[in-house]
């Protein structure tokens, strides 16, 4: 049977593997390195195998500490849903609150909300990830994640928060020097960039007079940062889709120019995803509802500036 301290260490275990250190779990937990080396030792002491091969350099989980945090994740996260439902008998939404969002989307229009919500919810401790990469939710301790764009199939439940638009758009320098296509077939003789973690696939759709065409962006510069394509666009390196949420001011103030107009691009969706659980924490649910109040709506405010 395990003994009350190696209990208190298991919560310590999923930390370091979350977050990849002994220092990072420190500095997430609250307590000192040394802390999270003794409850670690503790807990292979108690069980009698080593969980984790540690380097100065790497850490990397054993074959028994695989199996080993499978187990001591579910059970953590059990215990978390414990508390949740007693917080949403209290409602009072208070714990940590772990959200993993798209970088320039976070950066734009979920960062500037925080200060709003943490003052309206001062008991919740947010930890928030910008990263354009799909990560896992579960194996990273995610409660929630911000995606855009086709949503595989997966256990995770997803609401709609708002819509995404695209548009196909460069500077007027650059339209000015290359000339402005009128068609899909036209990109074939233009620069075309493209962002490397795009999800819709490696073609670019339309929607036209002739109905669907697609055609395969060709271009010397593909990246996996939205910011850095703009700006591209802005300094006339070439054509780009891009989502209204970051070129949107661009647009209004001319300084990006809409390519393309009788064209549809196809419209996706901003989601907020969450792991299938009986009960929604509350601390989930209040941010899912203030995401939904500041920024969803089928006309969100990139898309209600002027000129678009």
């Amino acid at each position: 049977m395990l003994r009350l301290d190696t209990f208190s260490a298991i919560p310590v275990f999923v930390c370091v593997v979350e977050q990849g250190s002994f220092s990072a779990a420190a500095q997430h937990l609250g307590i000192t390195k040394s802390a999270v080396s003794k409850r670690i030792a503790q807990l292979e002491l108690s069980l009698g195998t080593r969980l984790l091969h540690r380097t100065t350099r790497s850490l990397r989980l054993t074959e028994a500490g695989e199996q080993y945090y499978a187990c001591a994740q579910a059970a953590v996260m059990k215990a978390q849903e414990g508390e949740d439902r007693l917080t949403q008998q209290q409602n009072q939404p208070s714990g940590q609150l772990k959200v993993t969002v798209p970088m320039t989307f976070g950066r734009l229009h979920v960062a500037p909300l925080i200060p709003e919500f943490l003052k309206a919810y001062p008991e919740i401790r947010l930890d928030l990830s910008m990263d354009d990469a799909m990560v896992d939710m579960v194996d990273g301790g995610f409660d929630l994640a911000i995606r855009i764009g086709h949503i595989p199939e997966s256990s995770l439940i997803a609401r709609k928060i708002a819509p995404c638009r695209s548009v196909l758009c460069a500077s007027p320098e650059y339209i000015a020097q290359h000339g402005m296509p009128q068609s899909p077939a036209d990109l074939r003789h233009h620069n075309c960039l493209y962002y490397s973690f795009f999800r819709g696939g490696a073609e670019w759709r339309f929607e036209g007079p002739a109905g669907i065409e697609s055609v395969l962006p060709q271009g010397n510069y593909r990246v996996n940062n939205s910011e850095a394509l703009r700006e591209a666009l802005l300094h006339g390196t070439g054509i780009c889709q891009m989502p209204t949420f970051i070129v949107g001011p661009d647009l209004a103030a001319g300084k990006l120019v809409p390519v393309m107009t009788n064209y549809v691009l196809p419209v996706h969706a901003i989601y907020a995803m969450f792991p299938e659980r009986k009960h929604l924490p509350a601390k989930v649910r209040v941010l899912i509802d203030f995401l939904r109040l500041h920024l969803g709506t089928d006309h969100p405010v990139w898309d209600a500036l002027p000129r678009l």
